[in-house]
Formats: structure tokens, C-alpha cells, sequence
């Protein structure tokens, strides 16, 4: 049986878990005050039809009630991560050094496999539910993976490196 994306576990560092939480405590508490109270202050001036700062300080509700489902689900899933052991092998928590099939090592690319809210500087994250995650999530270090790529092509990989990431 597969699990959902909703029930799949996301790895995140102790800092991005952290600074998650406090982005959701944002949200529940000062921001969602100040558009209620916007929400209010326009809804105090009468006719709701052509009022534009009623109706901009609603879709802002929306869209913020949004991000904290969105922050809640990925909290409920999250597994903070202890680093994954320097073992070779792909998963998530791994800084993955790949190269497509037949290209040369100086075109090498280094991504983080995890959660996309982690977004540390300089260094591009992919989710092990994304099409490469996916096919490289239990790889070792000099393996060749085939993955379908969106455009429906299929792509082979060479790992060339998984280290636990420490930032």
C-alpha cells in the first residue's frame, strides 16, 4: 500500500522545524489579528460590493489561512532529522552530487534531498517525491538511475555523491 503525500513523513533540520514553527506562530497570532482587524475596519465603512481594501483583506485571509493548513500538515508529517548515517546511500537529509549519463563531472550538480521549506543558501532542494528524489531515494554512490522526467522523457543518473547534510 502507497502512502498519500499527506501521510508521508518530510524531513526537515532542527532549524528549519524551528523556524517553521515560529513562521505558524506569525500567522495564528499577530498577522491573522491585523487582517481581522482590517477585514473589520472596512466592513465599518458600509457597502462591502466596492469596497476594495474589504475584499483584498479577505483573499489575504484566504491565502494566510492556506499557509497554515499548509505549515500544520507539514509539521504533523515532519520527522526532524537526525543526519541520515555517511553510509553512501541516498535518502532524504543527503547533500546528492549526480551528473547525467554522458556529460562530464565538471557539469555535476549537488542538491539537497528533503523538504523545499529547508532552502539553505546556495543550494537547491528536492523532494524525495519528486521524479529524481524518487528514483535516486536508496541509490548508492556510483549507481545509474533512470528516472521519467515531466516532459516524458527518460534520464539516467550517475551518483557520484551522498553525504549527510550538516547545515
Amino acid at each position: 500500500m502507497t502512502q498519500s503525500p499527506q501521510q508521508e513523513k518530510i524531513w526537515l533540520t532542527q532549524a528549519a522545524h524551528d523556524k517553521l514553527v515560529a513562521e505558524l506562530e506569525d500567522l495564528k497570532g499577530p498577522v491573522r489579528q491585523e487582517v481581522i482587524e482590517r477585514i473589520s475596519a472596512a466592513r465599518d465603512e458600509g457597502d462591502l460590493k466596492e469596497n476594495g481594501g474589504y475584499h483584498a483583506a479577505r483573499e489575504e485571509q484566504g491565502r494566510i489561512e492556506g499557509r497554515i493548513r499548509q505549515l500544520e500538515d507539514m509539521l504533523r508529517r515532519a520527522e526532524v532529522g537526525e543526519t541520515p548515517p555517511d553510509d553512501g546511500i541516498v535518502e532524504p537529509g543527503m547533500k546528492v552530487t549526480y551528473k547525467f549519463v554522458g556529460d562530464d563531472d565538471d557539469e555535476a550538480e549537488t542538491f539537497l534531498l528533503g523538504a523545499r521549506e529547508i532552502e539553505p543558501d546556495g543550494l537547491t532542494v528536492y523532494s524525495p517525491q519528486s521524479p529524481l528524489g524518487a528514483a535516486i531515494n536508496g541509490a548508492s554512490k556510483g549507481d545509474t538511475v533512470s528516472y521519467e522526467a515531466p516532459n516524458g522523457k527518460t534520464l539516467e543518473v550517475i551518483i557520484l555523491d551522498a553525504e549527510p547534510y550538516t547545515g
